[in-house]
C-alpha cells in the first residue's frame, strides 16, 4: 500500500511511519525533551482527559500551551480522552455516564465532576496548541454486543460531525493561515464488525478529516492483535489518508501494522518495559524480516537477571543511544539493583531509540526519500 512519506504540521514535519511515546500528563516518564530529541523522537502524544485534570486547562493556557509548558518545540498529538473516560466508566459505572451529549465522569479520589462534550474536547485541544487534534469518540470493547457497537458507531459519527463544526468555527475565529492550523483526525469505531467499521469510515470520510485513528482496543485478551479488524479498517480508508494505530507499541505489532498501511503508532509499552528492565535488542545490524518470516529480528534483554551481573559491552552493538555508547550492561544491572533513578532514564532512552530505529528501518523498507534519522524541526 502506497503511503504518504510525511506529515507537515505547525511545529514541524513528521516522517512516516513514526512511533510517538505517550507523554500522557505532559511528560514521557524519566526523560526530558533533550533526551527525546537525542533519541530522534519526532512527536509525542499527550492526553486531554488527564491534562484537563492535572495541571488543568487554565494552567496550561497561562503557560502558553503544551509546547511551552513541556519545553518540547516539536509536534504534539492530543488524544481526545474518550478512551480513558470510557475505561473509567466501564470499570465502575458510578464514576460517570456516556450519552449523546458527551461524557460525564468523576475520577477516583476527586471531588470534582468533569464534563467532556465533543465541542469541549476540540476547544481544549486547540487551546493547548496541539498539532494534531483527535475527535471525541464513543469507545467500546471488541466483545461488546452488536447493539452496543451500533450505538457507538452512531454516536461516534454524530460526535465527529460536531467536532468538525467546532474545529472549523475555531479556525475561522482565530484566522489562522492553513500552515498554522492543526490537523483534525476522526476515529473509526465498529468493534470486530466489518459492516459497522465501513459504515463509520464512510461517514467520517464524507465529513472530511485529515487522517483517521483505529478506534477501540487493538488487542484481544491474550495480547494478540485484532489483525482482521485492523487490516480491514485500513483497507477501507484511501491510502492518501494517514492512519494512527492508537495504542499499538509492541515492536512486532508495529511492524505488522506498518505493513498493513498504518503510519502513526503510540503506546506506553516501550517506556513501561524499560522501567521494568525489559530492554529491546535488534538481532541484526539492519533491515527487517520478510513478510511472513519466522525470523527472530529482535529479542529482550532483562537487566535484572543475575546472568548479566558481569556482562561487559552495551545492551546492543547496533544501538547508538547514550546508554549503549557509554555504559556496560553490568552497570545497568547495578543501577537497577540499587534502585537508582539513572537506570530508569538510561533504560527508557534505549527503548525509545530502538523504536525510532525500527520506524527508520520501516521507512527504508517503504523507500521513503528522506533521511531516516532526521528529528522534526520547529516551524
Amino acid at each position: 500500500m502506497s503511503q504518504m512519506p510525511q506529515l507537515q504540521v505547525p511545529h514541524g514535519q513528521i516522517l512516516l511511519p513514526a512511533f510517538l511515546p505517550d507523554a500522557t500528563l505532559g511528560v514521557v516518564r524519566n526523560v526530558d525533551s533533550a533526551d527525546l530529541e537525542a533519541c530522534n523522537i519526532q512527536a509525542v502524544v499527550m492526553n486531554t482527559f488527564h491534562l484537563m485534570q492535572r495541571p488543568g486547562s487554565s494552567t496550561i493556557t497561562s503557560l502558553g500551551g503544551l509546547h511551552a509548558m513541556a519545553g518540547w518545540p516539536h509536534p504534539i498529538i492530543t488524544d481526545s480522552g474518550g478512551f480513558q473516560a470510557y475505561s473509567l466508566i466501564r470499570q465502575n459505572p458510578k464514576n460517570g455516564f456516556i450519552n449523546d451529549k458527551g461524557l460525564s465522569f468523576q475520577p477516583d479520589g476527586s471531588d470534582r465532576k468533569f464534563h467532556l462534550a465533543p465541542e469541549k474536547s476540540i476547544q481544549l485541544q486547540v487551546s493547548y496548541g496541539a498539532d494534531i487534534v483527535v475527535c471525541l469518540d464513543d469507545c467500546t470493547h471488541v466483545d461488546d454486543s452488536h447493539e452496543i457497537q451500533q450505538a457507538s458507531v452512531r454516536r461516534t459519527i454524530a460526535w465527529a460531525r460536531r467536532c468538525k463544526d467546532e474545529f472549523q468555527h475555531l479556525m475561522k475565529q482565530k484566522r489562522l493561515p492553513p500552515e498554522k492550523q492543526p490537523l483534525l483526525f476522526g476515529v473509526i469505531q465498529g468493534g470486530a464488525n466489518h459492516e459497522l467499521r465501513k459504515q463509520c469510515a464512510d461517514a467520517l470520510l464524507d465529513t472530511g478529516f485529515d487522517g483517521f485513528g483505529y478506534g477501540g482496543w487493538p488487542l484481544d485478551g491474550k495480547g494478540h492483535l485484532h489483525v482482521d479488524s485492523l487490516s480491514y479498517t485500513r483497507e477501507i480508508v484511501p491510502p492518501q489518508f494517514p492512519m494512527h494505530a492508537l495504542g499499538v507499541g509492541h515492536p512486532a505489532n508495529v511492524l505488522e501494522c506498518a505493513r498493513m498501511g498504518y503510519s502513526i503508532f503510540d503506546s506506553a509499552m516501550p517506556t513501561r518495559d524499560a522501567r521494568h528492565s525489559r530492554l529491546y535488542v535488534f538481532t541484526q545490524a539492519q533491515g527487517l524480516p520478510a513478510p511472513g518470516s519466522s525470523e527472530q529480528w529482535f529479542k529482550y534483554l532483562y537487566v535484572n537477571d543475575d546472568k548479566v551481573i558481569k556482562q561487559d559491552g552495551p545492551i546492543s552493538p547496533y544501538c547508538d543511544c547514550l546508554c549503549c555508547r557509554r555504559y556496560p550492561v553490568a552497570y545497568l544491572h547495578h543501577l537497577f539493583k540499587i534502585n537508582d533513578g539513572l537506570f530508569l532514564r538510561l533504560a527508557t532512552i534505549h527503548n525509545l531509540r530502538f523504536m525510532t530505529q525500527l520506524t527508520a528501518r520501516l521507512r527504508e523498507e517503504q523507500h521513503a526519500p528522506l533521511d531516516t534519522a532526521t528529528t522534526a524541526t520547529t516551524s
